[in-house]
């Protein structure tokens, strides 16, 4: 599904509106009907003689909000709208609009002094619904005056609100709020959802979203150019790769795992069993030589290939001698779990870039060592992808955490084209950027997932995949969804709080069979 900015949103709006000949009152009715459809449907049919309080702003959102009171009253609906303007602050469709209101008497209260208010407020706490149509998508900045009032008073009863397009007061491109912004139960946007309302906290903001196409000019979209995209399972289908009868354990890729410290040694256990879950006929774990009985003793599957730590637990630039060998024959090469950031390690993650000749997927610490050199990635001679979590990106970039966590699909983007290489930026709403400058946004996962090793499990999916033959940029796909989905299925058995990164190792072939399912 396609996602886009309030900016794009506006010149679909503009296009087929100048260049198409759609009336914009057109838009604004069908708008009006989507949201008339969503509250019915909220009553179970069952919408005359409810109460319904309609908050408006002056511009089209509030259009849209009159319209919509026309029909609720013309079903029957207690229809009560309270504007945050003078009537003379309002103009074109959402003008015509209002001047329908008066003519066939939905009661409209203009809000101006505390006796307003009162009514408003007792008004609210006595409806069934509060239906926000005071801002729309294009809202940047912080709430003031009397609209402020006004969500203060929405939020602060237990009336549920349907927002209209956008909850009010939050940023329709980056989904924050620098101030009080609506809480809605319910969200009908229009055409496309707005980035805003699938990233964090827009997305807790709206509630269930419903996505409502109003007749706006289908080429309007290819002209503006959007980029973003949710993950669809629909498409993932067909990314899934083929299992033959007449095959073997070659049939389905190598996936050599650099990994390895003392008192990590999970992190490529699981990275391995991981990668052997998602379908990867072979895994090589190399780790550390005098940690190889660990490893022995947690891992049964997994190959073992011993590298050079002269001792200490921690690999040696000397195991770099070695690296070309282990390479050898494999599809692709995961590195960074578990691994430390001593000199050493850079220089064992500097030589996997120069050298391999497969994809290579790069993590954790393989990460954090990079730190300052970040060139090294446009050497990579088969691409490859990263998947940093903020700290972790954070690093790579020089920019802070809280930068890192506001600018999420702008950094990806950014980071992903600068450096050729697919980024997949960890958390809630993971983005995975590709080098061409397309975004996806992934909407599977939990809060459970936020637990030690689930990281390293992506990792080992991702990798599993590009060794069956799975192009790179849709493995990245690919694997974020079918993580997420293999969280979701293991916190539906067990719940968040005790959710380990080995239960979401256990559900991967069961979201497999989903998502390939019919």
């Amino acid at each position: 599904m396609k996602v886009v900015t309030p900016s794009q949103m506006s010149e679909i709006d503009r296009i087929s509106i100048e260049e198409y000949g759609i009336p914009g009152i057109v838009l604004m009715e069908n708008a009006a009907l989507a949201v008339v459809d969503k509250v019915i449907s909220i009553f179970d049919g069952r919408a005359r003689g409810k109460k319904v309080v309609i908050a408006a702003g002056k511009g089209n959102n509030g259009g849209d909000g009159f319209a919509v009171a026309r029909h609720l009253f013309n079903i029957g609906v207690e229809t009560l709208v309270f504007l945050a303007a003078r009537k003379e602050n309002i103009k074109g469709d959402a003008l015509t609009n209002l001047n329908i209101l008066d003519r066939i008497g939905v009661p409209v209260y203009i809000l101006e002094n505390e006796q307003d208010f009162d009514l408003f407020s007792n008004s609210v706490t006595s409806a069934h619904i509060v239906i926000d149509a005071i801002f729309g998508t294009g809202f940047k900045g912080i709430v003031k005056g009397t609209e402020e009032k006004m969500i203060e008073i929405i939020n602060n009863s237990s009336t549920p609100v349907l927002a209209v397009d956008i909850p009010s007061g939050i940023n329709g491109e980056t989904g924050r709020a620098e101030g009080i912004h609506i809480n809605a139960s319910w969200t009908v946007t229009f055409r496309y959802p707005k980035v805003g309302l699938i990233v964090y906290p827009g997305c807790e903001a709206c509630g269930e979203l419903t996505v409502a196409d109003i007749g706006f000019a289908r080429e309007a979209v290819n002209r503006v150019g959007v980029y973003i995209n949710t993950v669809e399972k629909e498409y993932l289908k067909s990314c899934i790769p083929p299992r033959f009868n007449e095959s073997n354990k070659g049939t389905y890729g190598k996936v050599l795992i650099i990994s390895g410290s003392p008192g990590m040694t999970g992190s490529g256990a699981m990275t391995a069993m991981s990668s052997l879950r998602s379908g990867a006929g072979l895994v090589y774990l190399a780790v550390p030589r005098s940690l190889i009985n660990v490893y022995a003793a947690k891992t049964t599957e997994p190959v073992l290939v011993p590298l050079e730590d002269e001792g200490t637990g921690y690999l040696s630039a000397r195991c770099c001698e070695s690296l070309e060998e282990a390479l050898a024959g494999k599809n692709v090469v995961a590195a960074g779990p578990g691994l430390f950031t001593g000199r050493d390690i850079f220089h064992v993650v500097r030589t996997i870039i120069e050298l391999s000749p497969v994809p290579v997927v790069l993590d954790a610490d393989a990460l954090n060592v990079l730190a300052g050199n970040t060139g090294l990635l446009r050497q990579l001679k088969a691409g490859g992808v990263i998947t940093p979590h903020p700290g972790e990106m954070s690093r790579l970039t020089g920019l802070s955490v809280q930068h890192v966590q506001e600018n999420r699909i702008k950094i990806a983007c950014s980071f992903a084209k600068e450096y050729n290489i697919v980024t997949v930026l960890k958390g809630f709403r993971t983005v995975i950027a590709m080098p061409d400058g397309r975004v996806y946004i992934n909407l599977t996962g939990n809060p459970g997932m936020a637990t030690a090793g689930t990281g390293d499990v992506l990792t080992g999916i991702i990798s599993g995949f590009i060794a069956q033959g799975v192009a790179v940029e849709d493995a990245a796909l690919l694997g974020v969804y079918l993580h997420g989905l293999a969280g979701d299925i293991a916190a539906g058995k067990i719940g968040f709080h005790g959710l380990l990164a080995t239960d979401i190792i256990e559900e991967i072939p069961q979201g497999i069979m989903e998502i390939a399912a019919d």
